[in-house]
């Protein structure tokens, strides 16, 4: 999401989580540095600010649901109540397209953010209104990112969606990897912090949204075999 929906949008939510993550615990990792924020669950990046002031494994775990809700809460206090200007270039114009053939494409969230973070932004954003409710794979869901589009599958329909008609459409090596786990085809976009060249792993690269709609199309076409 962070990085292919929205660009620099993750300024507020990187403070909800050091916030949060501290006031539960009573420690400070305002100050925390080395801990790497992009493409990971919003479980690990918390796990790993933890760990960096000397808790461990089950002191982590044990509080996790209220982490969850004090950053959700400081998210709601610190999101700017407008995020359209940080929207990727042409990515309203593929969602609408996407959006008006649900024969052929069914859009779906997979994301590191807790739901309510990401239901925030992107409603903030003016996209909310692409993925339904109910729908998607999320950092709330699972710390393992690779365990995200086998979720999202699950609630896209019952029995789950199935994987030759799924594509992850991601900005980082996560993205890529975490739709090798579940064997799904991956799209990357070179609108986040990769170039090109870092995500020679995916099945397709492209330079924006604009340049995804052909992608999909064929592969709508051609499912793998």
């Amino acid at each position: 999401m962070d990085g292919t929906l929205l660009q620099k949008a993750s300024v507020e939510h990187g403070r909800a989580l050091r916030e949060a993550a501290g006031a539960v615990h009573g420690v400070d990792v305002m100050n925390v540095d080395a801990v790497k924020y992009v493409g990971r669950t919003d479980a690990a990046i918390t796990r790993d600010l933890l760990r960096a002031v000397g808790l461990e494994g089950a002191a982590i775990d044990a509080r996790w649901d209220e982490v969850k809700t004090a950053a959700a809460e400081a998210y709601a206090r610190l999101c700017p109540p407008d995020l359209s200007a940080y929207v990727a270039p042409g990515m309203v114009e593929l969602l609408d397209e996407l959006a008006a053939r649900p024969a052929e494409f069914r859009l779906s969230l997979v994301t590191g953010n807790l739901e309510p973070i990401a239901r925030l932004k992107l409603g903030r954003a003016g996209v909310g209104r692409y993925f339904e409710a109910l729908r998607g794979g999320f950092g709330s869901d699972d710390e393992d990112r690779g365990r995200l589009p086998a979720i999202a599958r699950a609630r896209a329909s019952d029995p789950p969606w199935e994987r030759s008609r799924t594509v992850v459409i991601g900005d980082t090596p996560h993205d890529i990897a975490c739709a090798r786990v579940d064997e799904v085809r991956v799209a990357a976009v070179a609108t986040g912090p990769f170039a090109i060249t870092q995500l020679a792993d995916a099945d397709a690269v492209v330079d924006d949204a604009r340049a995804l709609l052909p992608v999909l199309e064929d592969w709508v076409a051609t499912p793998p075999a």
